[in-house]
């Protein structure tokens, strides 16, 4: 009975229990591999749609159709004259005259792309500033005060966005040339302040992002008007203050049409006036045709422009004032 019991226990486990034992945790790794790959794999919801290979050929679409002329323009602004005439716009040409070309833009005919340039900082900082600042001003007091006559001001700042800039250039022209403002700066700054759109932007954002609540309990407490919009209202604001700002800068600096009208003097010009006309004089007679600087002025144009964008992006922000009151 002995000798049985040790020859059995000093047999060999046969190769198939060996394989069965061995498989048992690769098979629970898989399960478990399975179920936690389950588990990741949430439900499509409106949080979480669906991937839709449609949408992502037009956003593709949409994508190259926005880069193309930055990609063209940054191309572009590297070649000299005759390679601008005589490569493909869309590639790089034999020479690489990016930093010659920048120089040259910034001291041809005496540095006046220079003086554009802070022509077009003075209008922007001046016109687009004070529309900003007049656009929360306005905004908040419209939102949060309640006084006579608030229905038609809201109608006039809705027939007022709706009415195009260019309809009202020509009676503005008139105005200014009576006043004897026509060719200065003023021209231009004055007719920036205004900004309906930035007024009835204001006016939305500041209803919802500065509670009711909140202005009451600063006056209980003994605060005044002002001091509870700029220790208060005002942080609140702040991402809708930049959204104004940038779209009233943008439209500032790419005003082209109103200081057409209004200036002749080149000296005045902004860096749209000037560029067109470094175009222009091409077509005159003894006129020198400067394409590679006109690209690389445009180039310069838009830096200032993007760089702001990339600055001011943090602050775009909502939803600031959740959790501040409890209902």
């Amino acid at each position: 009975m002995t000798t049985s019991m040790t020859t059995a226990a000093a047999e060999p486990t046969p190769p198939s229990a060996e394989l069965q034992t061995d498989d048992v945790p690769a098979a629970s790794h898989r399960v478990r591999s399975s179920e936690a790959g389950r588990r990741k794999r949430r439900p499509h919801t409106p949080l979480n749609p669906r991937p839709s290979i449609p949408l992502t050929l037009v956003t593709g679409l949409v994508l190259v159709y926005t880069l193309l002329p930055l990609a063209w323009l940054v191309i572009n602004a590297t070649k000299s004259q005759r390679g601008l005439l005589d490569s493909f716009g869309l590639w790089f040409a034999d020479d690489f005259d990016l930093w010659d070309n920048i120089t040259r833009t910034l001291t041809y005919d005496d540095g006046v792309f220079v003086r554009w340039l802070l022509n077009t900082l003075l209008y922007v900082a001046a016109g687009a500033g004070g529309a900003t600042v007049l656009a929360v001003l306005g905004g908040y007091a419209l939102a949060k005060y309640d006084f006579f006559g608030r229905k038609a001001v809201f109608a006039i700042v809705i027939g007022a966005v709706a009415v195009p800039g260019t309809a009202l250039a020509v009676p503005t022209f008139l105005m200014f040339s009576s006043m004897g403002l026509t060719n200065t700066p003023w021209a231009v700054i004055i007719p920036s302040l205004i900004s309906p759109f930035g007024l009835y932007l204001m006016w939305v954002f500041a209803a919802e992002a500065v509670p009711t609540e909140l202005l009451e309990a600063a006056r209980i407490d003994g605060s005044g008007e002002l001091r509870t919009f700029f220790t208060i209202a005002l942080p609140l604001l702040v991402p809708g203050t930049v959204t104004v700002l940038l779209f009233s800068m943008v439209a500032t600096w790419n005003n082209y049409f109103l200081p057409l009208i209004m200036i002749k003097d080149p000296d005045w010009y902004p860096l749209t006036l000037g560029l067109n006309a470094w175009n222009a004089q091409a077509q005159t007679a003894g006129g020198e045709a400067v394409f590679d600087l006109i690209v690389t002025g445009s180039l310069l144009t838009i830096v200032p422009i993007v760089a702001v964008f990339l600055l001011l992006q943090r602050y775009w922000q909502s939803g600031l004032a959740a959790g501040s009151v409890k209902e």
